[in-house]
């Protein structure tokens, strides 16, 4: 592509999905696990990427993957960029070049490492994101390697930074416990009045649902694969087959619009076998009159309460490290940080270290190493710790039965 002296006036205009044109010839790839995370991106982050056009049929230069994930998710319209003034030689050599480009880069893992942490002590879960992590010498991340193990009992700072890169868990390869599902095709049959014996799940490992033989007065309940939900409830309504299907919960109304499709919304957080905490709700062509949306609070609390059963039965407490006050990591100085303590550590009256000699006895270390502090210093990083203990544990304040009396007299 010809050096440009004068950049263009780039500007945004707002078009629906289905104005959009996949380029037939396009060479990248979307994966349903691609589509996924650039879906939970837009759903947390907003739409912050316009997705670049040409031609008077909005052919997508770059930006596939995000006009698939919008038209999931139902949005109307979507930012976009127009480049008409490339050629059409241009623009599918831009198309090339951008998607080389950005193959290109590679992670600064030690920086990655800290900004992970600097923003969960400020509160974001980046659990969904996946990272290749690449040998990085003697650090942190060839620890299996060395010691034969991914994770270490008691090394709580590890295990919990080791668990940022595990490979995201999507919806298409959720398996839901039996208690779950119990308490689904419970509530279904009652608020229905359909025998549970005539409930079918055609969504097991392999299953074919298109070729699935459905008997007579059958009825779906199941967990499908949320990437092709919509050409399923599409089928299922398609051939007259009742369906009440788990669905993602943030978009959920995006099927509503269906013919004979209602949603049935409740946000209901689901961890589900392989660990994948999902947002779930449903959607049901069983609902019949002119009801599209509605809430099912006897449903929510039920899918709620089998959930914590599970989270209780999966979670395993591991003992955390305890620190004398001559020692002070990166963790317990974030934790000062976040409530409202100010500390330095001095170069006079610190060691860097990297482990204790209790800990070489059993072959452990401190993750993201430490300092071993002077008496003095000690004692004031104990005062620290112990002032944000005070504002970690604040007092909060309880309205009286009388207030609680007058905050129901107003307003009316």
């Amino acid at each position: 592509m010809g050096m440009q002296n004068d950049a263009p006036d780039l500007k945004i205009v707002y078009l629906s999905p289905d104005e959009l044109t996949p380029y037939e010839h396009n060479t990248r790839k979307h994966a349903p696990d691609d589509i996924e995370q650039i879906k939970q991106s837009i759903l947390e982050d907003n739409f912050n990427d316009p997705i670049a056009v040409w031609g008077d049929q909005n052919i997508i230069v770059e930006g596939h993957g995000r006009q698939i994930a919008a038209k999931e998710l139902g949005l109307e319209r979507v930012p976009c960029i127009r480049l008409d003034h490339l050629t059409d030689t241009q623009r599918r050599e831009y198309a090339i070049r951008h998607n080389r480009t950005a193959e290109l880069s590679a992670w600064d893992f030690g920086k990655l490492e800290e900004e992970i942490a600097a923003l969960q002590i400020e509160g974001v879960d980046l659990s969904g994101l996946e990272f290749e992590m690449h040998k990085q010498g003697t650090d942190w991340f060839d620890r299996e390697d060395r010691h034969d193990t991914s994770r270490e009992e008691g090394n709580d700072e590890y295990n919990e930074f080791l668990d940022k890169f595990e490979a995201k868990k999507t919806t298409d390869d959720c398996y839901t416990q039996d208690n779950i599902y119990d308490a689904v095709a419970d509530w279904v049959a009652s608020e229905y009045n359909v025998p549970r014996s005539a409930f079918v799940r055609p969504f097991y490992p392999g299953g074919d649902y298109e070729r699935y033989t459905y008997p007579p007065g059958s009825v779906v309940v199941d967990n499908p694969p949320f990437s092709i939900l919509a050409k399923i409830v599409d089928y299922y309504n398609e051939n007259g087959i009742p369906f009440f299907l788990f669905a993602p919960g943030l978009n959920v109304l995006g099927y509503a619009g269906r013919h004979k499709t209602c949603a049935v919304a409740l946000c209901v957080g689901v961890t589900y076998e392989n660990g994948a905490s999902v947002s779930t709700s449903f959607v049901t062509n069983m609902e019949g009159g002119d009801i599209c949306a509605r809430t099912a609070p006897k449903l929510y609390a039920a899918i709620d309460a089998a959930n914590d059963e599970n989270e209780k039965a999966m979670h395993v407490q591991m003992p955390k490290y305890e620190f004398p006050d001559e020692v002070i990591t990166g963790a317990k100085l974030g934790w000062l940080s976040k409530y409202g303590q100010d500390y330095a550590v001095t170069r006079g009256e610190s060691l860097h270290i990297r482990t204790l000699d209790a800990m070489k006895e059993k072959d452990k270390a401190i993750f993201g190493s430490a300092f071993l502090l002077s008496e003095r210093a000690a004692a004031e990083r104990a005062a620290a710790e112990r002032a944000a203990a005070e504002r970690a544990a604040a007092e909060k304040w309880q309205l009286s039965e009388r207030e609680r009396e007058i905050v129901r007299g107003l307003g009316k």
